[in-house]
């Protein structure tokens, strides 16, 4: 792969990864299936992509509220329905900054889950994970990410900055983000004062361990075929999806 762009920006909108041997049922049931689907005993990938220089903007497809929540993001409004409105969808959502699997699930439904936030359709409850913490040089980099993402959505810049993390995530096995890269890109996206500091002190750091700590030791999240917890891992409304699941690309559609 060549040298990702130091100052490009783009809309999520427009990214389509190419994942070799799949076949296509649903967008985000296919990311659920075991092709796609990351452990912390996986084998070591080979570096290829640069984390020379700032990290590219990537925007997402629309805003939405998060907020940081006993250690969870969650994106969407906390507040209770009103009166005859239905309570939306919840989908717990467990996923690691390196994980290349939780990058398919981004680049390639991110926008239809953003979509349903927004719209009210759907709350979703982040899960950050440091899984893949040494699957990185220096190791640390799953920390590091699902730490800014924590302090990005206290600081008002989640939905940009999750995408962006994303989108230009580095390769399994090669060299992270610094943390003055991760704090560079915060101010570029317009992230409240707090940001910096919430990040260099990794204020959410114990969380994301705690986070990894409580996944992997729950029977509940370990899908079938699979021999233990593996990230993406989602759970809608209380009920693990399993590879193949259909329900999510019913509840979320594609645009048409």
């Amino acid at each position: 792969m060549g040298k990702r762009s130091a100052v490009k920006e783009t809309s999520s909108r427009s990214r389509t990864p190419l994942i070799v041997g799949i076949i296509v049922v649903g967008v985000l049931a296919l990311v659920i299936g075991s092709t796609l689907f990351s452990r912390g005993d996986d084998a070591d990938a080979s570096g290829g992509s640069s984390t020379v220089g700032p990290i590219p903007i990537t925007r997402a497809a629309v805003q939405f509220p998060a907020s940081v929540v006993d250690g969870v993001v969650v994106a969407g409004s906390t507040a209770k329905p009103a009166k005859g409105k239905a309570a939306p969808h919840v989908l717990d959502l467990y996923e690691d900054a390196q994980c290349p699997a939780c990058q398919a699930l981004e680049s390639r439904g991110g926008a239809r889950l953003a979509q349903a936030v927004a719209n009210g359709t759907l709350k979703i409850r982040y899960h950050l994970l440091n899984m893949l913490d040494q699957r990185s040089q220096p190791a640390g980099y799953s920390t590091l990410g699902g730490n800014a993402m924590m302090c990005g959505a206290e600081n008002g810049i989640f939905p940009d900055l999750h995408v962006s993390l994303y989108t230009a995530q580095p390769d399994e096995g090669g060299t992270g983000w610094t943390v003055d890269q991760v704090v560079d890109l915060g101010k570029r996206l317009g992230a409240r004062p707090g940001f910096e500091a919430c990040v260099r002190n990794g204020a959410h750091a114990k969380e994301v361990a705690a986070n990894f700590a409580a996944a992997s030791h729950d029977p509940k999240l370990v899908r079938q075929g699979q021999n233990g917890f593996g990230t993406p891992t989602m759970v809608l409304d209380g009920t693990l999806l399993q590879p193949g699941d259909m329900r999510l690309d019913k509840l979320v559609p594609a645009s048409s």
